[in-house]
């Protein structure tokens, strides 16, 4: 467990990765707790703080779970389905013929949350405000689905940009940002207010929420990005080959 302190990767990185490759070993796989922040910091002779950083990018994947008071543990595998060659809103829509109208557009600077913070790595104590998007979009009859999207802060974003033009084509020309990698999770509840008067149904009415957690090439967190659709508009499917 060593880390090479005189190359161009930050250390954080660095340990992430030996992290990533510590879940999964055999001793570990299986659920097993990591020795304490101060040992391993010692260990690596890296700070807490550096350690911090790789681990909660870790949680936040949900490879780890930490337990106060107890320390932090490895999540036991389970059976994960993945979905390659996935696509932006807009393509999957012009894939299947359906012409898109925007409802609503919205563009401000919020402070994130912890969640957002662990993911583009920021100081949670001070965090620097993020551009967020938040778009409702749907056919021309009704909208279907309330978008928010939060950009990582070290993207020069103004606010001033055209956010009607499709965003991954917009963060290519304009700022040379190629998105690649898209983590999802789809999770299901009751619409509350807000999210009814937003897509035109009623408060208790099933929605369904996919969080997309999107990197550029080289593995930097670009978007953070949670759409909550109606459940009579959107099928999630997967194709899985053995």
């Amino acid at each position: 467990m060593e880390l090479d302190h005189n190359s161009s990767k930050p250390l954080h990185v660095q340990a992430e990765e030996l992290l990533r490759n510590l879940i999964d070993s055999e001793e570990y796989k299986s659920g097993k707790y990591l020795p304490n922040e101060v040992e391993l910091s010692q260990r690596l002779n890296i700070s807490r703080n550096t350690l911090r950083q790789a681990i909660n990018k870790l949680v936040f994947e949900g490879l780890l779970i930490r337990k106060k008071g107890v320390g932090t543990k490895v999540v036991q595998k389970g059976i994960v389905s993945g979905v390659k060659n996935w696509l932006s809103f807009s393509q999957e829509m012009k894939m299947l013929g359906i012409e898109i109208r925007n409802f609503e557009l919205h563009i401000s600077w919020k402070r994130p949350n912890d969640e957002i913070c662990n993911f583009f790595n920021l100081d949670k104590e001070n965090p620097t405000k993020c551009i967020v998007l938040e778009r409702v979009r749907g056919k021309k009859e009704y909208p279907f689905v309330y978008f928010i999207s939060y950009f990582n802060p070290n993207i020069p974003l103004t606010g001033e940009e055209d956010f009607t033009r499709p965003l991954y084509e917009l963060l290519e020309n304009d700022y040379q940002i190629t998105v690649k990698t898209s983590k999802e999770k789809i999770s299901a509840r009751l619409a509350g207010e807000l999210i009814a008067e937003k897509l035109d149904i009623k408060a208790g009415d099933p929605i369904l929420i996919r969080e997309r957690f999107v990197y550029d090439t080289q593995q930097v967190p670009i978007e953070y990005n949670i759409g909550y659709y109606r459940a009579d508009s959107f099928t999630y499917t997967i194709e899985a080959e053995r």
